[in-house]
Parts: structure tokens; sequence; C-alpha cells
């Protein structure tokens, strides 16, 4: 399993991946999700996979000589000089197309579906940043200030607290923190998503980033930050009172049992039998 985020906000992008890919209990290995295009100055983009290794490691290959179809040999773009990062997905598209024909076939008759997702995103120069998901047919969609962020893989354990923090004006480092927690919920609830994990964080407008890291286990920060968010989220559920039914007496808020729910019960009567 994978777990992947992209952030998009005013002030740049935020990246993160894990790195354990897994094909049974016995099979557990350590695959980079994660892959960096950068031209310092004319473009800096990058590509988060999930789904089956082989397709996605296929389409990366792929992705650095696939040229449009759609253009004039002399003409043909690819990511390294396409004029916007909509061009630049829809050469990733056709890099997916391209594995499709070639491996859907033998795949599905070894009974596998072709299944991969990415997210690509980044900014060329002359325009602003862009993100996009991507889906095993070519097709996308782009993140907008109302969905400022994409998850593929393991998506559902890291999800709340992107909801719950991420907005439009959001500064990139408390960004970064929040795709970490997110990260840490989703390895705390689902073992086949691992360390190390990938880190790129990106300034809008720099087409370069000095923000790119690694993750394992002995990273000093990212223990701080597991350590410090279990006791935290402890605290407050602690600190949340219990809560108290049908009390005339009670100061706190109630807990009222409405009429509807007595109805849901049950109670035999000395007279009835059990069938």
């Amino acid at each position: 399993m994978t777990y992947c985020v992209g952030i998009k906000l005013k002030a740049g992008l935020v990246f993160l991946s894990d790195s354990r890919t897994n094909a049974g209990l016995d099979q557990i290995s350590t695959f980079r999700k994660m892959i960096v295009y950068e031209k310092p100055g004319d473009r800096f983009m990058v590509l988060l996979s999930a789904g089956n290794l082989s397709i996605s490691q296929s389409v990366r290959e792929i992705l650095q000589i696939e040229k449009l179809k759609d253009t004039p040999e002399s003409e043909a773009i690819t990511i390294w000089n396409a004029k916007s990062m909509f061009d630049a997905v829809r050469v990733l598209g056709a890099a997916i197309r391209r594995v499709h024909e070639r491996d859907a076939a033998a795949l599905k008759a070894s009974g596998v579906e072709f299944n991969v997702s990415l997210i690509f995103g980044g900014q060329i120069a002359g325009e602003g940043m862009r993100m996009f998901q991507v889906y095993s047919p070519g097709n996308f969609i782009e993140a907008t200030a109302e969905t400022p962020y994409f998850q593929i893989g393991e998506s559902k354990y890291g999800k709340p607290v992107l909801d719950r923090v991420l907005q439009p004006d959001t500064p990139l480092d408390e960004a970064a923190k929040c795709a970490l927690v997110s990260m840490d919920s989703t390895l705390k609830s689902n073992l086949s998503v691992g360390l190390p994990l990938d880190m790129v964080v990106y300034e809008a407008d720099k087409f370069e980033s000095d923000r790119v890291v690694c993750i394992d286990e002995n990273n000093a920060y990212f223990k701080m930050m597991h350590n410090t968010w279990g006791e935290k989220l402890r605290e407050v559920f602690d600190s949340i009172e219990d809560p108290v039914w049908d009390d005339a007496a009670a100061t706190s808020p109630l807990m009222q049992v409405a009429p509807r729910v007595q109805a849901l019960k049950k109670i035999m009567t000395p007279d009835e039998k059990l069938i």
C-alpha cells in the first residue's frame, strides 16, 4: 500500500510520500514513490505515484522521453519543453496510455488490473503553480482553492487533519507539519504504509527547491512530532467532559435520550419465552 499527499497553497507546494510496497505479508520492500523534475530558473515538477509498482515505474521512465502525438515532430511537446503544466500533464497522460497499450492485455490475462494513480504538480516559467491528480486512463483533475490537496493510496486516516487545517493562505511550514501529521496518522493505523518518507517543499516562483528531505525512524523532528501529536490528542480528548445521561441536576450539556431511541429497546416480560 501507499500514502502520498500533495498540497497547493498561495505560498507554494508540499509533497510527501511513504516508500513501503508489499505483495503479501512476506514481500515487503522499499521503493521511492516520488521523483523531482527540475530545470533551475525554468521549471520545477514533482510526481508522486501509487498503485501497481511495475506500471508506475514504467510510466516514470517513459515520461522523460514521451512526446504528444497530436503535434508535429518539429514541435513535439515533452515535459522538458512544455509551456504550461497543463501541457506537461497531458504528456504524463500520454505516457500512461502508452504503458496501457503495451501491458494492459498481458496484465489482465494474468488477473491483474491496470491500476496507477498519480499526483503531478509544479511550476513552469510564465505561469503560476498548478497541481493535478491523474488516473489510470490518463485523464486528470486540477487542484483549486476549494480543494487545495490531493491524496492517493491509503488516504482515509490522514484526511481529517488536512480538512481541518489547510486553507489557501496556510504558510508552507505549517502545511508541511500538517502533511507530516497526516502521514503519522496513516502510519499509526495502517502497517502497509511505512518509513522512510520523502518530502519536498517548494516556494512559489523559485523554480528550484533546497527543502528536499528523506525522513527515517531516526529523524529528530518526526520523532518529536509523533510523540507530541499523540500526547496532545490524549490531552484534548481527556479535556472533553464525559456524556451525562438525562440528569436533571447536571451542569454540563446533556446527552438526552430521545423517545424514538427507547423504541429500539425490547424488554422481555416474565411471561415471554426465548425462541
